[in-house]
């Protein structure tokens, strides 16, 4: 099998480079810079090289660097935004602060040539996020694409398949980036499309049946698809050793933790034990109002339920999550910088009682888990289910939680919800917040003063990045309209037309 290495220098499209090229059947492995060096690079057999991006500059002496060899070991190579720079660095070039301050955003691209652009129009649009350029090319190299503020927005030195953009090709604000990625992967380094997902199923349950012979292990049943893909995924391994544990923290949508407990416990074939904690969750996060606080007390309270089920059960080894990467990326990896922590990541307490946690879905991405989920057999209303957060309705009430503002928010999330439904729209996501702004009203001639409900959705196949949904003004008017008439508190409704970056998907 072929495969791509991504050599990782610390920035928050890593992880998407990967993804974009196991969309292309090719199977791409992602290897910290620091722990790898030339001799095991060409050992494992890589037909190519990516340079990630990274939130360092070049210039800065700790920034961080890869030995100058790698260039000569006759393996393409293609660097993206700070592996671009480093590229450049690495073989004589000149990077440095660019002239006219960051560029960040869409740019106009004006292809000049190369192998990596056949097929790209002269004028397309690329995603730019930087502040270094690289300023003189290295011996070897021609520019082979630019923009209005980046005169090098990309190189090559064909001769050796030596590659650079400043752009990120990964991201779906890049117009030909999968075009782009694909040249490299097939053209330059001659790669066959013969990776699958059925790949990855075999292998992961080959290796927990062997990793966790023996072990009892605990999996945290949130009823989304992450951890459900993740429950058959282990039972396959391990049988009856999986127990799934479901703790209604008080969070969940309107009627959702009854629908876990009658669907997902019947129809995945494992036991789910129920844990109702409403009151110990909101008795934690009274008065909380930080986000990330929010995020750090359940996660504790999570694992602190966890090991008072495991006690009672007997013992249980391990801890297992439906932990997908976006969830660690936001959190924090590496050199990465931390977006906001999850509460099955970077809201884990340090001391837990189990001795290890088990992610095996820990490296892939929403589509991934759904394809796995589909493969493994899953029904399909599970495998399609809305996404919905560890932390619940905490992470979109604004503010301090009470019961009355999620009253208030389960009701008017089931509007949205079914209005969406009803009108048949496509989008991935799609939900209410209930803000901590208050703005008076009328209704029926009497003031009224009452929250603003914001309504948001995405459309995305990563959640890494992701474009507002251009709902039908009918789709908005209908469930504004039924929000302000059937839940009372509410008295202004907004839509979220902000896509990721700049903001995320969930607001806090």
């Amino acid at each position: 099998m072929d495969k791509i290495l991504v050599l990782d220098f610390g920035g928050q499209y890593n992880q998407l480079i990967a993804r974009r090229v196991r969309a292309q059947k090719v199977y791409a492995e992602i290897v910290p810079y620091g722990k790898i060096d030339c001799a095991g690079i060409l050992s494992a057999g890589y037909r190519g090289i990516i340079f990630t991006g990274g939130p360092n500059s070049v210039a800065d002496p700790a920034s961080p660097r890869f030995d100058p060899a790698v260039l000569e070991l006759g393996i393409p190579i293609l660097g993206i935004c700070y592996g671009h720079q480093l590229l450049a660095y690495l073989a004589g070039g000149t990077v440095a602060p660019a002239e006219g301050g960051s560029e960040y955003g869409k740019a106009e691209l004006t292809v000049r040539g190369g192998a990596l652009f056949r097929s790209v129009p002269e004028k397309s649009i690329c995603w730019m996020s930087h502040t270094d350029y690289v300023k003189k090319t290295p011996p070897g190299f021609f520019v082979t694409a630019e923009t209005e503020s980046c005169p090098c927005a990309a190189m090559s030195d064909e001769k050796r398949k030596l590659y650079g953009v400043q752009f990120h090709p990964e991201v779906t604000h890049t117009e030909y980036g999968t075009q782009i990625l694909s040249r490299f992967l097939f053209d330059v380094c001659g790669c066959r499309a013969d990776w699958r997902m059925d790949d990855f199923i075999g292998t992961a349950v080959a290796r927990y049946r062997e990793e966790l012979r023996g072990k009892r292990v605990l999996l945290a049943l949130s009823g989304g698809v992450d951890s459900s893909v993740a429950a058959v995924l282990l039972h396959k391994a391990i049988g009856e050793n999986l127990v799934c544990v479901f703790v209604d923290h008080g969070l969940m949508r309107k009627n959702e933790g009854d629908a876990i407990e009658k669907e997902i416990g019947g129809k995945l074939g494992v036991n789910v034990i129920r844990v109702h904690a409403e009151e110990r969750f909101l008795s934690r996060l009274a008065g909380v109002t930080d986000p990330e606080e929010k995020r750090h007390i359940i996660g504790e309270e999570f694992i602190r339920v966890f090991e008072e089920e495991s006690r009672k059960l007997g013992k249980l080894d391990c801890l297992a999550q439906g932990t997908i990467y976006p969830d660690v990326i936001e959190s924090g990896k590496g050199d990465s910088a931390v977006i906001k922590s999850h509460h099955n990541v970077g809201g884990l307490p340090s001391v837990i009682s189990f001795e290890r946690i088990v992610e095996p879905l820990r490296e892939l991405f929403k589509d991934e888990v759904r394809e796995v989920g589909e493969k493994l057999g899953l029904p399909r209303e599970l495998v399609w289910r809305q996404p919905f957060p560890g932390p619940g309705l905490a992470v979109r009430v604004i503010g301090e939680i009470t019961k009355e503002k999620l009253g208030i928010l389960r009701e008017a999330d089931a509007i949205f919800r079914e209005e969406v439904d009803r009108a048949g729209v496509r989008t991935n996501q799609y939900f209410a917040v209930i803000t901590d702004t208050k703005s008076v009203g009328v209704m029926g001639d009497a003031r009224t003063y009452g929250y603003t409900l914001a309504l948001r959705a995405v459309t995305t196949d990563d959640f890494m990045t992701a474009e507002w949904s251009r709902l039908p003004y009918e789709v908005l008017a209908a469930a504004s309209g039924r929000i302000t008439n059937e839940v009372k508190g509410i008295t202004r409704v907004v839509y979220d037309i902000t896509s990721k970056p700049p903001a995320t998907v969930e607001w806090e």
